[in-house]
């Protein structure tokens, strides 16, 4: 007992010391990051910046619903993806969906989403990213992201003012009840940031907010209300904010519908056509170019957000199309990360599983030197020595 009341002076001054320095102190380096979200949490602006750096040299591999399923198994299997099964490495980047988050019918999308927050946490675990997508379903009719009746005219209903703008706060709660979940660590808890990707591939009109159905000023609107929604009445700051067209024209084009740098913090691109049969694996690259060169004029990361070849008929494609695209050009290859869709069946996948025709060159893929799997990536959420 006389021991313990000796020391216990001193091990409450050190675990007071520890806490203000792990959870105040503000290394000034931080506040030199500058992201959509001035009050980012450390690890999220660490994140930003650390994918800069990386994205000078390397590019980061990335699989929607890696480790949820694949093709012959299922979410009771743990520690598995079927890129580890073939190349023997998990992804660097994990994809993820709330389609029908907060669905009181049918809370689930491919994945379910108690489960979902259990792999994202477990990805934050193991160094990788997550970042997440959100195929919203139609406000005004009912119907998935792909019902798209022009009479609608559904964006313009869930901005300020419109008939649908409650519901559309209301999916943002639910989102916010999400990610404020996704908490890690016992003594000193942290939010797993996340890099969230709403309202993609808005260039093409196969979505509800695609480019035949709101103007470019009505996307504007949309993405600045969800961001302002998120960051400053949710207090979510551990999100970081990617804008993904599809293909594109030229560099007007793209930016048509671009709120503005200080509301995005990831420049990305969604491209299927380019990689695909009726593709020219040089359109990709030039594409690339385009965002890569806007994302250095900005101070921001590109990024290949979305792509693949649906069940890849082609045995080599992974190198000659894919890794070609991204290599052949010195600023097209500066992206961040390249993520392909996910694996469900036999006849719809986007990276091999053990057997597949594709899986040998995969392997080959997986250890060209610029490419970067979990097994080798270096502390993303924390920033390097000065």
């Amino acid at each position: 007992m006389k021991l313990f009341k000796y020391l216990a002076i001193p091990l409450l001054v050190i675990a007071a010391i520890s806490i203000y320095y792990f959870k105040f102190y503000e290394d000034p380096r931080y506040k030199s990051i500058i992201t959509t979200d001035n009050n980012a949490s450390r690890p999220t602006k660490a994140l930003y910046d650390n994918l800069k750096k990386i994205s000078k040299e390397k590019v980061l591999f990335g699989h929607q619903d890696g480790l949820a399923y694949g093709v012959g198994w299922d979410d009771w299997h743990k520690n598995r993806s079927d890129v580890k099964d073939v190349c023997g490495k998990y992804p660097a980047v994990f994809g993820w969906d709330m389609s029908k988050l907060g669905n009181t019918t049918y809370n689930i999308d491919s994945v379910d989403f108690n489960q979902m927050k259990g792999w994202i946490k477990e990805v934050y675990t193991m160094g990788g990213i997550n970042t997440i997508s959100w195929h919203f379903d139609n406000f005004a009719s009912g119907g998935d992201s792909w019902d798209i009746k022009d009479s609608l005219r559904v964006v313009a209903s869930i901005l300020p003012g419109g008939e649908n703008h409650e519901a559309y706060k209301m999916k943002l709660n639910h989102f916010a009840d999400f990610v404020n979940d996704l908490e890690v660590g016992t003594l000193f808890k942290e939010q797993v940031p996340i890099i969230f990707r709403p309202f993609h591939e808005h260039t093409g009109s196969w979505f509800w907010w695609g480019a035949d159905f709101c103007t470019p000023e009505e996307y504007k609107s949309l993405w600045r209300f969800t961001v302002t929604y998120l960051r400053d009445e949710k207090e979510l700051n551990n999100i970081l904010y990617a804008y993904s067209p599809d293909i594109f024209k030229d560099e007007a084009h793209y930016l048509e519908c671009y709120p503005g740098d200080e509301w995005v913090d990831i420049l990305g691109l969604d491209d299927y056509h380019d990689v695909g049969l009726s593709g020219h694996i040089e359109h990709l690259t030039e594409r690339l170019r385009t965002v890569v060169k806007l994302a250095e004029e900005k101070d921001k990361v590109a990024a290949l957000t979305e792509t693949g070849f649906e069940s890849i008929p082609q045995a080599t494609w992974w190198t000659d199309k894919l890794l070609d695209g991204i290599k052949r050009d010195t600023l097209a290859r500066k992206i961040a990360w390249v993520l392909v869709w996910r694996n469900d069946r036999p006849d719809h996948h986007y990276a091999p599983y053990p057997q597949h025709i594709s899986a040998a060159n995969f392997v080959k893929f997986s250890e060209d030197p610029i490419m970067l799997f979990e097994d080798e990536l270096p502390e993303l959420y924390k920033l390097t020595k000065k």
